[in-house]
C-alpha cells in the first residue's frame, strides 16, 4: 500500500505475515495504512506439525519490530478452520490438524489473529484494492505455489467450514493432464517447472518473444484457468475476479487470454470483469494486517480502518 492507494487506515504497530507455500512475508503497517516495512523468508516445508513455521513466523516478527502486545495476524493455505484456530490440511506446506493460532499466540506472547490466505487476500482487495467499492458478488483467485479462490457474497465471505475455494485440488481427468490436480498444472509454479523454468516471469518473458514451448506451456495454463474460473462463474456469478498471487505480474499477457478463453466456455452466461489484484503478491499480507486490526478492535484498542 501507498499513501494515495486508496488504503484505509490499519493501527499503529500492526504486523501481517503470510505463509505461502514457498515464501513467508511479513509487512509492519503504519496507522495510514502505508506499509513501513517487508521482510521474506523461505517456508520450511514439509512441516505437518507447524513447528518450523512457528519459528519462521517469529522470526519475520521480530525482524519488523513484534513484540508482546503488538497487533499481529498470520494467514496460512490450505483448508482453515478460522473458529477453532486449526490448520486443518494444506497440499503445499503439509500441515495436518495444526492448532497454529494457539501455537503462535503461545510462540508470539500475544493474542494472533489467525487466517486463511486465500480469503485473507480477498478481503485486502475488499477494502482497500481492485474490489474496493465493487457491488455484488465478487472472486479472488490467487495462482502462486498453488491455485486457489475465495468468494465475497454480499460483502460476506464464503467459508463453508474451510473449503470454499479449493480450485486447485480438482483433479483434472481427461486430455493431456489427466491425473493431476488444477494446481499442478496452471500454478505460477507449476507453470515454470512445465516451462523448464526457475519462475513464471521467466516463461512470460519467453512467450513474448515468441518461444513456441514456452508458448504452448502458458496455453495450457489458461486453459485449465479457464475451466476451472467458468464452474465459479457458473455457480456464484461474480461481477468481478480479481486475480492475484504471482501469475498475475504477468499483467494482460495472462488476463487477454484469459478473458478469451473463458468468454469461450461460457456462452450465454454473464462474462465478469477480469482486473489483476492492486496489492499484487502482497495481499495476503495485508489482509492479515486487516484481520489483526479487527482483532486488536474486538480488545477494545484503537484500531481505525
Amino acid at each position: 500500500m501507498t499513501p494515495d492507494s486508496g488504503a484505509s487506515a490499519i493501527g499503529t504497530s500492526t504486523i501481517g505475515i503470510d505463509v505461502g507455500g514457498t515464501t513467508i512475508k511479513g509487512l509492519r503497517v503504519a496507522s495510514t495504512g502505508v506499509i513501513e516495512d517487508e521482510f521474506r523468508v523461505p517456508t520450511p516445508s514439509p512441516d505437518p506439525t507447524g513447528e518450523l513455521v512457528v519459528e519462521a513466523v517469529a522470526r519475520v516478527a521480530a525482524r519488523l519490530g513484534g513484540k508482546p502486545g503488538t497487533s499481529i495476524g498470520v494467514v496460512v493455505p490450505g483448508i482453515v478452520d478460522e473458529a477453532r484456530g486449526v490448520a486443518v490440511w494444506s497440499a503445499n506446506v503439509g500441515f495436518v490438524d495444526v492448532p497454529l493460532r494457539d501455537l503462535l499466540s503461545e510462540r508470539l506472547g500475544t493474542p494472533v489473529a489467525f487466517g486463511q490466505d486465500v480469503r485473507a487476500g480477498a478481503l485486502a482487495e475488499l477494502r482497500s484494492g481492485s474490489a474496493s467499492g465493487v457491488d455484488g458478488s465478487v472472486a479472488f483467485v490467487a495462482i502462486g505455489t498453488g491455485v486457489a479462490a475465495a468468494f465475497i457474497v454480499d460483502g460476506h465471505t464464503l467459508v463453508s467450514g474451510g473449503w470454499a475455494g479449493e480450485i486447485g485440488q480438482i483433479l483434472i481427468v481427461s486430455g493431456p493432464h489427466a491425473g493431476l490436480r488444477v494446481e499442478e498444472v496452471s500454478s505460477a509454479s507449476a507453470t515454470a517447472r512445465r516451462a523448464g523454468e526457475t519462475n513464471a516471469f521467466a516463461v512470460a518473458r519467453r512467450v513474448e518473444s515468441g518461444d513456441t514451448v514456452a508458448t504452448t506451456v502458458w496455453g495450457e495454463t489458461i486453459a485449465v484457468l479457464a475451466d476451472a474460473l467458468a464452474g465459479i462463474v457458473a455457480t456464484l456469478a461474480p461481477g468481478t475476479i480479481v486475480v492475484g498471487g504471482g501469475l498475475a505480474h504477468a499483467g494482460s499477457l495472462l488476463l487477454d487470454p484469459l478473458h478469451t478463453e473463458l468468454s469461450r466456455r461460457l456462452g450465454a452466461l454473464r462474462m465478469p470483469l477480469l482486473v489483476t489484484a492492486q496489492h499484487g503478491d502482497l495481499a495476503a499480507a495485508i489482509g492479515a494486517a486487516y484481520l489483526a486490526a479487527d482483532l486488536a478492535q474486538s480488545f477494545g484498542e484503537s484500531r481505525p480502518l
